[in-house]
Order: structure tokens, then sequence, then C-alpha cells
């Protein structure tokens, strides 16, 4: 018998553990929310 698949959101921010407005790409995993506190730490800069 096979394991049931599981359907949703399994993991959540690095940071924080928050599952909503993850993040994942260049493989961050971090939440909106946390990113906006770690951007200029990360190189990312704000133009407007």
């Amino acid at each position: 018998m096979k394991p049931k698949k599981q359907y949703g959101r399994q993991v959540g921010c690095d940071r924080c553990g928050r599952r909503r407005g993850i993040i994942r790409r260049y493989g961050m995993h971090l939440c909106r929310q946390c990113f906006r506190d770690m951007a200029p730490e990360l190189g990312f800069k704000k133009y407007s």
C-alpha cells in the first residue's frame, strides 16, 4: 500500500516558519515579510 499523498504547503519560511507568501526563487524559501527584512543584507537594492 502506497503512503497517502500530501497536498498543500509542506514547508514554510526558513527564518520564521510562516507558510504563506513564500519566495522560493534562487532557493531562498523566505516569506515575503522576512525577505523585506533581509533583502539589503542579501544584496538586493530598492530602486523606486
